[in-house]
């Protein structure tokens, strides 16, 4: 990170933070915040991201600050790519590892060439149900707010667009993927669909977000490094 001042965070800036594993999007603006706000005596001082990450997934955020927040509506309408892995033969009721395995299906029927196939019913336009364990709102409620409550709750399906779904690795049942799309699109339903295609189950078991348009996790930053850079290792604790 180069030597910036105050006002070039006023004026806007743009940072590519590397979301580590287990935080919230919200603990990774909010830790870029509390450091350039002490290190410049800030009392306010406009933050965002464009695009949420599940704290189960990894990669890119793109972090707006000062007048820059305005172009966030701009930068969440970017395709985005994914990498990560879908484990076959179980299901959960999120879709990913936030809950436990729900049910189990047969694999045995399952090969590679099947995979490979099955993955052009995912490209292009397709439709979606989100996963009810999501923040996506019905009649002003979040849904996994029902979902944890145990209510039943129809989530109508959306269009979405998949340019890129490609497997790049099939390790017994992981299978590893790279996948860009639209924004809205839920990886954790194509892994939930993409079981069903293959008459079997399936749920996502690792995702990491490489790309926003044209902006890269590799040149990316660990929210706590940028935190030290900016502050010294001594007062980021």
């Amino acid at each position: 990170m180069k030597n910036l001042t105050k006002e070039d965070f006023l004026n806007g800036q743009l940072l590519l933070i590397d979301k580590p594993l287990g935080w919230s999007s919200f603990q990774a603006v909010n830790k870029l915040k509390w450091a350039i706000r002490k290190k410049f005596s800030l009392k306010k001082f406009k933050i965002g991201h464009a695009g949420t990450l599940d704290p189960l997934a990894t990669g890119l955020l793109v972090i707006c600050t000062g007048k820059f927040t305005k172009k966030i509506t701009e930068y969440q309408g970017q395709e985005k790519e994914y990498t990560g892995v879908f484990t076959l033969g179980a299901t959960t009721p999120s879709y990913d590892l936030e809950t436990e395995i729900n049910e189990t299906f047969s694999t045995d029927h399952i090969t590679p060439d099947l995979i490979q196939t099955t993955t052009a019913q995912f490209i292009g336009e397709i439709e979606q149900a989100p996963p009810v364990f999501s923040a996506l709102k019905k009649d002003g409620k979040r849904l996994y707010e029902f979902a944890r409550e145990g209510k039943a709750v129809d989530i109508p399906k959306r269009k979405v667009s998949v340019s890129t779904f490609e497997i790049t690795e099939i390790d017994n049942l992981n299978v590893h993927f790279r996948i860009a799309c639209s924004k809205g699109t839920y990886i954790r339903s194509i892994a939930n669909d993409f079981g069903e295609a293959l008459n079997s189950g399936a749920h996502l078991t690792s995702l990491r977000r490489t790309k926003i348009g044209d902006f890269n996790v590799d040149i990316a930053e660990d929210p706590l490094v940028f935190a030290d850079t900016l502050l010294g290792p001594q007062v980021n604790e």
